[in-house]
């Protein structure tokens, strides 16, 4: 039996959700619904220092939210929650991602991009950098503090650079969350949401020619996104910071050692990964020209399970920052995702894949057994796969012994 896999094709892009704040990272609950985490627009609080920009602010507001499509209906459904923006509401950083447990239980992780003493000192808001509970989705505010990943950065420093934290993404398996850490570079976990954090991995640096300054400068990874492969390793892609070269960006996969070995690269700037059914990869590219060079078109890459790539979509995409695949096969994109009032949801709906194995189509033929007049063989009499077809078709194969079935 052949399965052949075929490169998906987009036949349609619909916009879900409009005039989202950030939205970043989204996930399907038990009830079907599709949830979408906005970072928010900040506010008029106090103050931290932007890690990307030399003298800006970003301030405190409680505008971060959880959003809830369904059945063609948007409703932000947990509201209140932290977020930091520089003044105009963009560069958000708030809750980045939901996902969901096998009891249908609700967590989040909430970002920070700074340094976790800012944390507590200028902002004084613990829920920042931490993993939580979300209560109930009846449009309050209502979540749960479970594990602080800020103080284990602080503690910890695991790549020994800069100590700065921002969870980023966020995924369940096995009763274990898994998170990325941007700001840290490294994959943390804590198996049953309350206990003590393990370091899964860091993930390695690079060094590059400094554009402006002509001297060599240390490339941070930035992970941004985390997935199970078809093999059950974890498989991360990573953004790569200043001075955001086009093309380096690699999807690592996670070894049984621990250690990250390159699976897939020469991408630019990652900021989501998943895997469909057949075992071929989607990644997802925030700025596919890369972050200096004016554009803000990203681009949907698919990466075929024989390691063939091919771009499905760019110029529809402006700054996506999150991916997420539907039962039915459907691809669901954050769309905008550092502008306030501007995030989208969009929907990019794949054309039907009429590829069959020979035993999908051995199935559908209709066939009858027959004693062949000539030497009173059996054999089975096959007719043709048509549409209103009659029983005085001519049959498409007479065999005798032979197997069609793969």
């Amino acid at each position: 039996m052949f399965e052949p896999v075929k490169t998906p094709q987009i036949s349609q892009i619909e916009v879900l959700a409009s005039g989202l704040d950030s939205p970043r990272k989204l996930s399907f609950g038990p009830d079907g619904a599709l949830y979408v985490a906005e970072a928010g627009r900040g506010g008029t609080g106090a103050s931290i220092p932007s890690p990307s920009i030399p003298g800006a602010f970003l301030s405190y507001g409680a505008t971060s939210a959880i959003t809830r499509i369904q059945n063609g209906n948007v409703k932000r459904v947990v509201t209140g929650l932290p977020s930091v923006a520089l003044p105009d509401g963009s560069d958000a950083s708030g809750v980045h991602d939901i996902e969901f447990d096998a009891y249908g239980n609700a967590y989040a992780i909430v970002g920070l991009a700074s340094n976790p003493a800012n944390r507590d000192t200028l902002l004084q808001v613990p829920d920042f950098s931490h993993l939580i509970a979300i209560d109930n989705f009846d449009g309050g505010a209502s979540w749960t503090r479970l594990r602080d990943f800020g103080v284990y950065e602080q503690n910890n420093n695991p790549d020994g650079q800069d100590v700065i934290t921002n969870l980023f993404d966020l995924l369940i398996e096995d009763n274990t969350a898994y998170v990325v850490d941007a700001g840290a570079n490294d994959l943390l976990s804590v198996r049953a949401f309350g206990g003590e954090l393990t370091l899964e991995t860091v993930f390695p640096s690079s060094t590059a020619i400094d554009p402006l300054t002509g001297e060599s400068v240390v490339i941070q990874p930035v992970p941004t996104s985390v997935a199970v492969g078809p093999d059950g390793a974890l498989y991360v892609g990573q953004l790569t910071g200043f001075p955001f070269q086009t093309e380096t960006a690699k999807v690592y996969r996670i070894n049984a050692e621990g250690k990250p070995e390159v699976y897939a690269d020469g991408f630019t700037h990652i900021v989501d990964l998943a895997f469909d059914k057949s075992g071929g990869l989607y990644v997802l590219e925030y700025d596919a020209d890369g972050l200096l060079n004016g554009s803000d078109a990203g681009a949907l890459i698919y990466v075929s399970p024989d390691g063939k790539t091919r771009t499905i979509a760019d110029d529809e995409l402006t700054n996506p920052t999150g991916l997420e695949i539907g039962a039915d096969g459907d691809i669901y994109i954050s769309n905008k995702g550092f502008v306030a009032g501007q995030g989208e949801v969009l929907r990019l709906s794949l054309e039907k894949d009429t590829t069959e194995g020979c035993a999908a189509l051995y199935d559908r033929v209709r066939h009858n057994t027959t004693t062949l007049a000539a030497n009173s063989d059996r054999a089975d009499v096959y007719y043709s796969v048509v549409p209103n077809s009659t029983a005085d078709r001519l049959p498409i194969a007479v065999t005798s012994g032979w197997d069609f079935t793969g």
